[in-house]
């Protein structure tokens, strides 16, 4: 959490769940790419389904970089099968060109590793959306994040939220971070509401890729954090106009501020010593920030 705010940089804005025409979205790459860059966003992943049904598609985004406008290369990946005999659901944010097919016998658990090892960011995702259980994501080792907000999820299914599944991970001891994603498939208005804001000196993919795996970077549906301090057993957050700012911890700890307009929240930590916290920030519409953990040995 702290290296977020005290790296070298400036914050970059990016979607790293999206899909296109070349899977099961209804726009071509250009376009999908177009509307972020138009929207505002300084990056996007267009993660196809990697599927056999799709030709195993690694969407090539790399014609719509722009000045002030990057892609990663990545695709959502599937492979049998968890407990609920349900297909796996991860992303993989930054695999190379020519990335291999899933071996017909590859396990979520080995295709994660590989997307891992072949140097991608990898997240589980939306594991509200088809009720993953915890002791299957509890297998997946190679993860570096979860999804804790899937907008389309959310407005499609009422089945967005991560955050459930995040804590208990972490509360087993997992050190993964939270991103807010989209999801998109432009069937719905299901984009512009999840994202994740990346700190790094540059924004070309090799420095964004590097940031995401450092953990450097914040989840948003709107909400801003602008600085992260811890003086002693002091928390310190400041951010733009909020309701609430809350510090969420192992099973029933939590501390909140509370009042409009607030732009700072000051909290003791040391009840937290020995576990992890994460800061909250909602605003006056309900729209919320999620930092990544702390952990405070």
């Amino acid at each position: 959490m702290l290296d977020t705010f005290s790296a070298p940089g400036r914050f970059w804005r990016g979607n790293l769940h999206a899909h296109s025409s070349q899977s099961d979205g209804l726009l071509a790459p250009d376009d999908v790419c177009t509307r972020y860059r138009l929207a505002g966003y300084d990056f996007i992943s267009v993660t196809d389904h990697f599927l056999p049904a799709y030709g195993y598609p690694l969407t090539d985004t790399r014609p719509y970089r722009a000045k002030g406008f990057t892609t990663l290369l990545g695709a959502e990946m599937h492979a049998p099968r968890t407990s609920r005999d349900e297909q796996w659901h991860l992303l993989a944010i930054g695999l190379p060109e020519g990335f291999p097919a899933t071996g017909p016998a590859e396990t979520g658990i080995e295709l994660a590793r590989r997307c891992k090892e072949a140097g991608a960011f990898v997240a589980i995702a939306h594991p509200h959306w088809y009720q993953l259980r915890l002791e299957d994501a509890l297998t997946i080792d190679a993860a570096h994040a979860v999804e804790v907000y899937n907008h389309t999820g959310a407005i499609n299914c009422d089945r967005g939220d991560g955050l459930v599944m995040y804590d208990a991970l972490l509360s087993e001891g997992r050190r993964l971070s939270a991103i807010a994603v989209d999801d998109g498939h432009w069937m719905t208005p299901d984009f512009f509401g999840g994202w994740v804001m990346v700190k790094a000196e540059a924004d070309g993919p090799e420095q964004l890729l590097e940031a995401l795996k450092a953990g450097r970077f914040y989840a948003s549906q709107g909400p801003e954090i602008h600085d992260v301090r811890l003086t002693g057993d002091t928390l310190e957050i400041s951010c733009s106009p909020a309701e609430t700012v809350i510090l969420v911890g192992p099973v029933s700890m939590n501390s909140r501020e509370h009042g409009r307009g607030l732009r700072h929240a000051s909290f003791s930590v040391e009840k937290y010593r020995g576990a992890w916290c994460r800061a909250v920030v909602v605003d006056a519409t309900g729209k919320r920030a999620w930092s990544n953990p702390l952990w405070l040995e």
